[in-house]
């Protein structure tokens, strides 16, 4: 009897000791590391990013971010960043992806691992992550980016596109979309001349913006869906004395470009707020980290001040409409990104 009730507390004791193991191993789950993984480090807009990753993660009280980068805009860069983050065993990893195909075998051995992984702004095809953050539809993007143009050169003139990299998924999906929008007979007079690539490089943008002018005599306006494009093409028109000959227009952070709306280089462009941007994601992150949600098709995500988003087909999710700024508004997001 004795030997038995000494089994029984054995028994017991030995209970307790792994329920306080799993307590303990829950608390330290109470913290989960994600990463904001960009195309590149130093780039304003990202940094922005970033900030709103930090905001939604002091909302959230259970997310550590860290924000990380390639020092250039390279697939092999991030590459090697996420095999690392593999290693360290992180939470989650959400993406501003350098090529669309690339990083798919690394994200899938990512997730294998039990991480979960996002793309934002420059999505990764599927297979290759859970859901697809993009800041508005594609088509709205280009579509607007053509009429901006429009415009600025009253419809008329030799028009040309200053990319980043040729791989790059969002900036080509616009620009498909602006070939599209540019066929309306509204833009008769119009002409897309080339499409070049600066590879989200300040001085390679600068150069290639530099070379548009001198090759088409009636260019009238770039359009450059690159905040790193646009900063490059505004200081090359600028100093090649042709502010207000060759207008300047795309997708540009307000705190870098306010110089050259009030000079009237740029005289208007578009962005969303990649502050948003950053919130949204990181609210994604922690959502399919602690189980809120599959990322299925159809499902609904809560994602705090952005109220929710709907994951549609292909895992795609879209954010908000790009914003015009011009002289009447930038100060005002200048101080904020």
């Amino acid at each position: 009897m004795k030997k038995t009730v000494l089994i029984l507390m054995v028994a017991i004791l030995s209970m307790g000791m792994l329920f306080a193991q799993g307590a303990s191993e829950a608390a330290a789950k109470d913290q989960y590391e994600i990463i904001i993984l960009v195309k590149s480090m130093g780039n304003g807009f990202f940094d922005a990013c970033f900030k709103g990753s930090e905001e939604a993660a002091a909302e959230l009280g259970n997310i550590k971010t860290t924000y990380m980068g390639p020092t250039q805009a390279t697939a092999e860069g991030q590459i090697e960043i996420i095999e690392t983050l593999i290693a360290q065993k992180v939470d989650g990893i959400a993406i501003s992806a350098n090529d669309a195909d690339a990083l798919i075998p690394v994200t899938k051995k990512a997730m294998a691992a039990g991480i979960k992984v996002i793309s934002f702004d420059s999505g990764i095809n599927p297979g290759g992550r859970i859901v697809d953050l993009l800041p508005s539809g594609a088509e709205l993007i280009g579509r607007q980016q053509i009429q901006l143009a429009a415009e600025l050169t009253g419809y008329a003139g030799d028009v040309a596109v200053l990319s980043a990299s040729a791989q790059a998924t969002n900036q080509n999906l616009w620009i498909n979309w602006m070939k599209e929008e540019i066929k309306d007979s509204k833009y008769s007079k119009m002409k897309l001349v080339e499409v070049v690539y600066g590879d989200d490089a300040p001085d390679k943008s600068y150069r290639e913006a530099t070379a548009l002018m001198k090759k088409y005599p009636n260019l009238r306006c770039i359009i450059c869906p690159t905040t790193v494009g646009l900063l490059a093409t505004a200081q090359a028109v600028k100093d090649a004395g042709k502010s207000g000959v060759v207008e300047v227009t795309g997708l540009g952070l307000p705190s870098e470009m306010k110089g050259y709306i009030l000079d009237g280089t740029c005289r208007q462009m578009a962005l969303w707020n990649p502050i948003d941007l950053g919130y949204t994601s990181t609210y994604l992150l922690e959502a399919l980290i602690t189980g809120k949600t599959d990322g299925k098709v159809g499902s609904v995500i809560p994602v705090g001040r952005m109220d929710s988003v709907k994951v549609e087909s292909d895992g795609l999710i879209y954010m908000s409409t790009p914003y015009v700024f011009n002289k009447d508004n930038i100060e005002q997001y200048a101080a904020i990104f």
